[in-house]
Parts: structure tokens; C-alpha cells; sequence
């Protein structure tokens, strides 16, 4: 693949795409960012092309993606644990300008398109664990119905119009540079209220099980995801599950802190385990995580000190 490849990312000012940035950057890629609005933790960096503009801004995003060999779309309007709320806004913001997009690829003949699905979302309630491509999807949350719509319609223009989509269905990402509002993670969240020296609450008895992905990891996957041939749907995880109580723990020795959480009522769109099986990312793009979560978590808490 030559160097000399054009990448432009959606969403390239945000967590996951900032990381990506640096990676592509890192491996001598020529990019594009298009974002709504600059990064939060660090100023522009050199030699890249920013270009501010919302995802629904038809003209502005056709005139980010001439020019360039491979379109990265990791812009998300919607959290999953808010998106039952509006659905409607979903649709519009995420479904609709998503096909705009596809829409505008085939007009100006860019066929290559690397899209950050959920795997925490798509599969619904699990019925085996890990979890590979192949199980069906039963979203229960808007974010996750959305999700699936959209890979759909990837595919749909890969049969009708030459498109060649990749998928990647990341599990938890985590890691520097993640916002912490709250509503963006749990590990951010935890180690966000750990420095402030907030109480800690856990929803449920502590005993849900997730598969976290460090940043950096899901960022080089992207990368190769866009530079391989490949077209199809990948799992993005570590392939292993952990307690949100293991998660704490976890937490609160990267801190040298003894935290002492309050548990609160389960709800209701918690899926007891998420836990993706990667052996397929690993047989056909020859990638594995290489950051453990201890590790991911203790770069994170050291970043976190910087600010």
C-alpha cells in the first residue's frame, strides 16, 4: 500500500480518532481530519489537514473526502446509554448523514471505507461467549440498531455500487484522551472520580463483565484495517472479559488508592457478559492487542495526572 495514501477520518479530533491520527501519521499516511470541533487535549498537530464542519454538512464533507484513497468514519452523534432517549436524533444524526456519506463516496469513485461498528452494542443479549461476526444481532439499545442499519447499508453499496467496507466492531475502548463526562466509559469514569476524590457508584452488584480495548490498539488495527484488502466485518477487542469490580480494582491500584464504592440498582439494558472473539482480526489482518489492561490503566491514570 503506498505511503503516499490520502486517509481522511471522521471524527479525527475525538478520542478514538485522535489516536488514530497519530498512527496514521505514524506510518507515513497523509491525512485529513473532519470534526465538528478541535481536539480538547492538545493543539493541531503538523503536516495534518483539519477541516471543521459537521457530519451534516452535505457540501462540507464532499468537499473533505476529494481527493482522498480511504474514508475512516468514527463520528458518532449518540452514546449508547443515552441514544433510547432520542431515537429520532439518532436516526438523523448517525443513519442518515452516514448514507449521505456513502452516497458522496460513490459519486466522487472512493470505494474504500473503514467503519467503527459496536461490538459492545450490535449483539444484544449473547448466547455464547466469546462472541464471533457470525452471531446474530439483536441490539436492545438505539445506538446498536443504528449500528447494524449502517453496516447494511455498507454492504448493500458493496453490491450495488463497488463499495469496500471494513468493520470493525470495537469492543470498550479506553484510554488517554477520553472524555469523562460520565457517560463515555467506564474506566475514564472511575479514574476521573478516583482524582477528584469522588464516590465511586457501580451499577448492579459489580459482577458485569466487558471486553476493554487500549486505544492505541483499536487505532493500529484501524490502520491496517484501511490498508489491507480486506472487505467484511471484524471484532475490535482484547478477547478477554472483566469484572466492573476487577475493572475497579484495577483502577484504584494504578491510583495507590483504597476505593470503597457504593452499589446502586442494575439497569435494564446491561448485558450481563460482552466478551468478543478476535481470532478472525488476527487470522486476517495478522493483528492482536498487545496492551493488557493493568497497563492500559495505569497510561491512562498517568496521563490523567497531567492535567
Amino acid at each position: 500500500m503506498n505511503s503516499h495514501m490520502r486517509a481522511l477520518v471522521i471524527g479525527g479530533n475525538g478520542f478514538i480518532g485522535s489516536h488514530l491520527v497519530d498512527a496514521l501519521v505514524l506510518a507515513g499516511r497523509r491525512v485529513r481530519v473532519f470534526d465538528r470541533g478541535a481536539e480538547l487535549y492538545r493543539p493541531p498537530l503538523a503536516g495534518v489537514d483539519y477541516r471543521l464542519g459537521d457530519f451534516g454538512d452535505a457540501p462540507a464533507l464532499a468537499e473533505a473526502i476529494e481527493g482522498v484513497d480511504v474514508v475512516y468514519h468514527l463520528v458518532s452523534t449518540t452514546v449508547p446509554s443515552t441514544s433510547n432517549l432520542d431515537p429520532v436524533s439518532d436516526i438523523q444524526g448517525n443513519l442518515i448523514n452516514t448514507v449521505r456519506l456513502l452516497q458522496l463516496m460513490v459519486q466522487k469513485g472512493i470505494s474504500r471505507i473503514v467503519y467503527l461498528s459496536s461490538g459492545g452494542t450490535v449483539y444484544g443479549i449473547p448466547d455464547v461467549s466469546p462472541i464471533p461476526e457470525t452471531h446474530p444481532l439483536r441490539p436492545i439499545c438505539s445506538y446498536g440498531v443504528i449500528k447494524v442499519a449502517i453496516e447494511n447499508y455498507l454492504f448493500m453499496y458493496q453490491s450495488l455500487h463497488g463499495l469496500r467496507p471494513i468493520v470493525l466492531r470495537a469492543s470498550n475502548p479506553y484510554g488517554e484522551r477520553q472524555g469523562h463526562a460520565g457517560v463515555q466509559g467506564v474506566i475514564g469514569t472511575f479514574l476521573q472520580k478516583i482524582k477528584s476524590g469522588e464516590r465511586i457508584e457501580i451499577w448492579g452488584d459489580g459482577s458485569v463483565v466487558r471486553d476493554f480495548i487500549y486505544v492505541a490498539d483499536l487505532a493500529g488495527l484501524c490502520v491496517k484495517a484501511g490498508a489491507s484488502e480486506y472487505c467484511g466485518i471484524l471484532n475490535a477487542g482484547s478477547g478477554v472479559g472483566h469484572s466492573i469490580r476487577e475493572v475497579l480494582n484495577v483502577s484504584a491500584r494504578a491510583a495507590e488508592q483504597a476505593i470503597e464504592p457504593v452499589y446502586k440498582q442494575g439497569r435494564a439494558y446491561d448485558v450481563p457478559s460482552i466478551v468478543l472473539n478476535i481470532s478472525k482480526a488476527r487470522k486476517e489482518l495478522d493483528w492482536k492487542p498487545e496492551v493488557e489492561l493493568s497497563q492500559g490503566v495505569s497510561k491512562t491514570w498517568q496521563w490523567m495526572k497531567t492535567l
